[in-house]
């Protein structure tokens, strides 16, 4: 079976969860999602939102291929990971999505150009092609300027753009964002925001988890969750572009 996302499925979406739930426990089962059905097409902005324990956190793990589900099954550009060996879907995931944390996790010795050429790594890529790839990356989110600088040396809003760097450079289908404005103050938040929305483009999605309903509110699409289940599913229309 091949791990390539090239190819779209034949209903057009860089992702689907198709009668996916998601149980914990043994003894006392915790049914965090309930037999969810998800299509990700190419070009979407999306925030997933919800209350605590409404199922979102799982839904980005289980979207990210970072868990599996119990029953039901996640395709990628029509390749269903369930059924990949781990090794496979680790392939799947590192060709097709790329993540961004509410924590940046940045390795402190490491330049932001050293941080961005992380996600390069163990690819096949020549030092000098993946240098080029990860500067034109920084260059994406306003950071050229800085890629000789350290984490320490950067602010908040400067350290996610960063991070989001390194989630752009392996060029992938789908961004997941974890709460990516949650440790930042109001101004940084709007500025990450706007690189955000300039990422947009009619081949890749981007999808927040967020408990941020003024920055679910600047998304194209809102999927809204309660009791492990989608409860929503709204297009959201601006009448002047997302980036505040």
């Amino acid at each position: 079976m091949t791990t390539s996302p090239d190819v779209l499925a034949e209903s057009g979406a860089l992702l689907e969860l198709d009668g996916v739930s998601r149980v914990y426990g043994v003894e006392v089962l915790v049914h965090a999602l309930r037999d969810v059905d998800l299509k990700v097409m190419p070009g979407d902005f999306m925030s997933i939102v919800g209350p605590s324990g409404s199922g979102k956190s799982t839904m980005l793990g289980l979207l990210g291929l970072l868990d599996l589900p119990t029953s039901g099954s996640i395709r990628i550009g029509g390749v269903d990971a369930t059924q990949l060996e781990d090794t496979e879907r680790s392939r799947l995931r590192g060709d097709a999505i790329g993540f961004v944390f509410q924590q940046f996790h940045l390795i402190p010795h490491l330049t932001a150009l050293g941080n961005v050429e992380t996600a390069l790594l163990y690819r096949g890529i020549k030092a000098r092609d993946r240098r080029d790839r990860a500067m034109g990356a920084l260059e994406q989110v306003g950071l050229g300027e800085r890629y000789d600088h350290r984490p320490i040396q950067m602010s908040g809003g400067e350290q996610q753009r960063v991070a989001l760097a390194r989630a752009i450079v392996t060029e992938p289908l789908i961004v997941l964002a974890d709460e990516p404005t949650g440790a930042l103050d109001t101004e940084n938040a709007a500025n990450v925001m706007d690189i955000f929305g300039s990422l947009r483009s009619p081949d890749r999605a981007i999808v927040f988890v967020t408990h941020d309903l003024e920055i679910a509110d600047l998304t194209d699409r809102k999927i809204s969750m309660r009791d492990g289940q989608i409860v929503g599913d709204e297009q959201q229309v601006h009448e002047t572009s997302t980036a505040r």
